[in-house]
């Protein structure tokens, strides 16, 4: 866990503001949900999560209820729905911390920010093409371009535990055996093994069954229309039969955006799926669901090696130089915020070298001077710290003297 200083933290809330408006566009609405939930909530994400259900900070409160700081967002989003029973489809969109007490690397922390959308209610596969879309449109809004969508489907329920038992059966009789990290976790969830990157692992997993082989027709056929769906769209995709994610909610469609930028290891930026049936797991009515999470510290370190969406300064439209008391510079800096322009001011009484040293540090577009000269004539100076000619002008005229260049935001 680690604290977020300026100006990286405005950074931060630029990337909230880009995703909020690429899914209120498609008509999401924000849900912010509690960081703390009782214990219940992520039962559900079983065997297959079982990082995440190692890795909760869990504890029982001082009224003797077990709770856990959220380590994901969708069964939360699930227990808001079962809770609320609001209309469907129920389209939301979030961001905000998860918790995991996992062993930190680059792009990933125990404490680690997300943003993502959940539609909840209906069971169509061209919501699965609109979410897939939206966060193919979220990336490229950010600049990036070197991301690779990877698809497959898990299949019904049923699919996945015939394929499960296959993949047991081919990883135990392997004559070139596996890792044994793989063996562990081939006893707890032999999904799972199909992660490995280990490289005595790669010969077991090549010739591993694939789980297009034991779709349903139903499930392939969902799988096909989510298919057709993105290429009408041009969203560039790839099937891999290999991708399974990781949590046991899952079925049918699952997907993952991967950076081309990065280390092939750490190149997951997030992704998603269906998890028909966790709303009825929680409590709630039977309900289809289909969404996403972004890590949102991976994908800034993407855009870092693309060089796009980088900190830019955020710069003051005006600093204000009083060295009659303080009290004139208060009142202009109320004046200039009040007219939507950004002033700070100095402070301790400074003298006139110290306050322009401030104002150059701030680099702010214009110094405010202000002294007994100046409030005798009802004027101030406005000196452009670019290099240009310092004028007097009115005070009456000061807002008006004072232009943020054309087509700039004061937030960048």
């Amino acid at each position: 866990m680690r604290d977020i200083l300026p100006p990286e933290s405005e950074r931060w809330r630029r990337f909230d503001a880009v995703f909020a408006a690429v899914a209120e566009s498609a008509g999401y609405g924000q849900l912010m949900t509690p960081v703390l939930e009782d214990l219940g909530v992520f039962a559900r994400l079983g065997e297959g999560g079982e990082g995440v259900s190692k890795e909760m900070y869990q504890f029982t409160d001082k009224g003797g209820r077990d709770v856990a700081l959220r380590p994901e967002v969708t069964a939360s989003v699930c227990r808001a729905f079962a809770q609320h029973r609001p209309t469907t489809p129920w389209k939301v969109w979030y961001s905000g911390p998860n918790f995991r007490y996992e062993k930190p690397q680059r792009g990933r922390y125990r404490q680690f920010d997300q943003v993502g959308i959940e539609v909840v209610g209906v069971d169509d596969p061209m919501l699965d093409v609109e979410v897939i879309a939206l966060a193919d449109e979220f990336f490229r809004a950010l600049g990036l371009r070197r991301i690779t969508l990877i698809v497959n489907s898990l299949g019904e329920p049923e699919d996945r535990t015939r394929y499960i038992e296959a993949l047991r059966a081919h990883f135990e009789s392997f004559p070139e055996g596996l890792s044994a990290t793989s063996r562990e976790t081939l006893l707890r969830n032999p999904l799972r093994v199909l992660d490995s990157k280990r490289p005595e692992d790669q010969a077991a997993i090549a010739a591993a069954p694939q789980i297009a082989d034991f779709h349903s027709p139903a499930a392939a056929e969902h799988f096909e229309a989510v298919q057709a769906g993105l290429r009408a769209l041009g969203v560039d995709f790839v099937v891999e039969p290999k991708l399974v994610r990781g949590l046991d909610y899952y079925r049918r469609t699952i997907f993952e955006f991967q950076s081309d930028a990065l280390d092939s290891a750490q190149n997951a930026l997030g992704g998603g799926g269906r998890y028909d049936g966790l709303v009825e797991a929680l409590g709630g009515p039977p309900a289809s669901g289909v969404g996403f999470a972004l890590g949102l510290d991976r994908t800034l370190i993407a855009c870092d090696e693309e060089g796009v969406f980088q900190v830019l300064p955020r710069r003051l439209d005006a600093f204000v130089v009083d060295v009659t008391g303080g009290l004139q510079a208060a009142a202009i800096t109320a004046a200039l915020r009040a007219a939507g322009l950004t002033a700070d001011r100095g402070f301790d009484n400074r003298s006139m070298k110290a306050q322009m040293k401030l104002a150059n540090r701030s680099e702010a577009a214009y110094a405010v001077i202000i002294g007994e000269d100046e409030v005798a004539a009802g004027t101030v100076v406005v000196k452009p710290m670019d290099g240009g000619e310092q004028t007097n002008v009115p005070r009456s005229e000061l807002v008006a003297r004072i232009q943020r260049p054309t087509g700039t935001d004061r937030h960048d």
